[in-house]
């Protein structure tokens, strides 16, 4: 990053505000060094504490009791001819640790009268606390410096209110525009200097903008406040202040979350959803008013998201109504698919491959307050990554489900693409951390084939499910046996042939029964030998021999009886069907 950059680069820096748009200064408060740049403090040196100049002055204080401490406030300017201490001044170092504990910004000594000479002991304790001492002229007024240091406040006060109000007319006139998020981190980025991002939820970036050339989205990207895939870290950064620190230059960052309110229920008080955050980024640390700001973006932010997902919710539907019409074949009249099919920029007039990813309920901890956010994550993710290979497939979401309908293709590669699209939708897609599974059809020929193949992929994905534990993929040519026992239309009958065959191995009765089936299982798939069915499960040979002997008890001679082994096959199987 240039130098430029650092210098352009956070809400921390030392510019001045004159109502003028894309100018800030760094605080609401003086600082200690503008304290000794005002007219009040000519003659005013500052004899030790100069690492403690950016120390925040609230206001001023005058110590001429000895118990002054009951009075001292954080961030005060503390001054004093040192009459409390005119009898022992070397008693000045501690009472310096001691004002340092109580949050005091700076202690400004008028020697001469009470105190001819500072001594070097508080010298050295005011660099070791890095707290500013100032030796006072002697023509200096207190009552002048507490006016100036109260006045010089409330006018940064004032213009923070008058730039706070003129970045608030900016965002509502982005609003009430149409525009988008992108102008909404264009306008935080002129008024604050600094970068800006909107991400979803779960941290995937939606806008990126930065406050000049010399920085680029990859300089922001790179911080260890983001993940490889380039999502920013939303579970180990609150909303907040946080600070990246590397060899080269000190990254600081604040991110605040956007909330959107919704109705509330009747007799109940309003409740807000998250919806995003927007996050900052500059050279110098985030300051209260930098937060300020980042807090009217965010309510921008929300209206913006608000608006866009209020118009896709009713464009989603639309699209969505009529993809479930055509597959559950309530629509006869292909020509009429076609044509509305390609008004919505869909290509159906052409084989099909319906592919249908679930999210698992039972292991989604989305919060019910963001399950319908994180369900518009979920479409908008996979709609983003198919569209990448296949502008003109159909991707609707309905509920936990998407259903995509996009140009078919030979299994084993349609299988490896599906693949792809599944690992980028968890990953930089920004479908989130949730799991589902993912079922495949077969190739349909024309728009009358589309429910018989929607059927088949819903199939294929009910096995998967039940296979990999939420979160497989599988093609229904693929299901091998399944395919035949899924025809069956009594699964009652399949789950009685199932408890004959395998008799109580068919259940989860004990805790051994499920590690008894799959020794069964290997040992199917290793046609019965032992030495190879051994390595595959990491026994030893009389390990293993001991567990044919007691699967022969339980289920029956299968070593010997072929047609046995068929029945055990194919009971397996049924047991681990949905």
């Amino acid at each position: 990053m240039s130098n430029d950059a650092k210098n352009s680069g956070s809400g921390q820096q030392e510019l001045t505000f004159d109502g003028a748009q894309g100018q800030s200064f760094s605080s609401e408060s003086l600082t200690v060094a503008d304290v000794l740049r005002l007219p009040s403090m000519r003659g005013a040196r500052l004899l030790a504490g100069s690492d403690g100049l950016d120390r925040v002055v609230e206001m001023s204080n005058v110590m001429e009791v000895p118990d002054i401490l009951p009075w001292v406030k954080p961030g005060e300017v503390l001054l004093t001819t040192a009459y409390p201490i005119r009898d022992r001044p070397e008693d000045l170092a501690g009472l310096l640790e001691t004002f340092d504990q109580h949050g005091l910004a700076a202690i400004g000594i008028k020697p001469g009268r009470y105190l001819e000479q500072i001594p070097e002991s508080a010298i050295a304790a005011a660099n070791s606390l890095r707290l500013p001492l100032i030796h006072l002229g002697e023509d200096v007024g207190f009552d002048e410096i507490m006016q100036e240091v109260l006045t010089g406040n409330l006018d940064r006060r004032a213009k923070v209110i008058a730039r706070t109000e003129a970045s608030m007319r900016e965002l509502v006139d982005v609003v009430v525009g149409g525009g988008d998020l992108a102008d909404v981190c264009r306008t935080l980025v002129q008024w604050t200097g600094v970068a800006a991002a909107v991400t979803t939820l779960d941290g995937r970036v939606r806008c990126l903008r930065t406050a000049d050339e010399g920085t680029s989205p990859a300089d922001v990207l790179g911080l260890e406040c983001f993940d490889r895939s380039g999502r920013f870290r939303v579970e180990d950064e609150p909303a907040g202040h946080s600070r990246h620190t590397d060899a080269v230059e000190e990254l600081s960052w604040g991110n605040v979350v956007i909330e959107g309110g919704r109705r509330p229920a009747p007799e109940t008080l309003p409740a807000t959803q998250s919806l995003g955050r927007i996050v900052a980024f500059g050279t110098q640390a985030m300051r209260a008013g930098d937060f300020r700001l980042l807090e009217q973006a965010a309510a921008a932010a929300a209206l913006v998201i608000t608006r866009e997902q209020a118009i896709t919710a009713v464009e989603s539907k639309y699209r969505t109504d009529f993809v479930l019409e055509v597959l559950r074949g309530h629509i006869a009249s292909t020509d009429r698919v076609r044509s509305h099919a390609h008004s919505l920029g869909w290509d159906l007039d052409r084989p099909i491959s319906i592919a249908v990813a679930e999210v698992d309920s039972d292991a989604d901890s989305t919060d019910a307050r963001n399950k319908r956010t994180m369900q518009t994550l979920f479409a908008d993710a996979w709609t983003k990554v198919v569209s990448q290979f296949d502008p003109s497939a159909a991707v609707v979401g309905s509920g936990d489900q998407v259903i995509v309908l996009l140009a078919a293709e030979p299994r084993e590669k349609i299988i490896r693409r599906l693949e792809e699209f599944v690992s980028s939708v968890r990953g930089y897609g920004g479908g989130g951390r949730r799991q589902f599974s993912v079922g495949i059809s077969r190739p349909a020929e024309g728009v009358s084939r589309l429910a018989p193949a929607y059927q088949e992929a819903m199939r294929a994905l009910e096995v998967g499910r039940q296979l990999a534990r939420g979160q497989g993929l599988r093609h229904y040519d693929s299901l091998g046996v399944y395919r035949l026992l899924l025809q069956v239309g009594e699964q009652t009958e399949l789950r009685n042939f199932a408890e004959e065959i395998l008799g109580p191995l068919a259940t989860d009765a004990k805790d051994e029964y499920a590690g008894l089936r799959e020794t069964l299982q290997k040992l199917l798939d290793h046609n019965l030998n032992v030495a190879e069915t051994a390595r595959a499960l990491f026994f030893h040979y009389n390990t293993l021999r001991y567990r044919i002997g007691k699967l022969e008890q339980m289920v029956g001679p299968f070593t010997e009886d072929p047609n046995l082994r068929l029945s055990l096959a194919l009971a397996l199987q049924i047991v681990k069907l949905p």
